[in-house]
């Protein structure tokens, strides 16, 4: 069986319905990773970058 998860902290989110497998039940985990969805951390917006992203957003020139 093969489904994707998503990794937040030290915990993986099946994004996929386990139904076929009990609660309560071990199960080994083979991870793989998928190289080209790992997003680099962004800096922080400065307040005139996110002004300039709202009034961008909401139309305003």
């Amino acid at each position: 069986m093969k489904v994707r998860g998503i990794k937040r902290g030290q915990n993986i989110e099946i994004l996929e319905e386990l139904n076929n497998i009990p609660d309560g039940t071990e199960i080994i985990i083979d991870v793989e990773f998928i190289a080209n969805q790992i997003i680099e951390p962004q800096p922080p917006l400065t307040n005139e970058e996110r002004l300039a992203r709202l009034n961008q957003l909401f139309g305003v020139h």
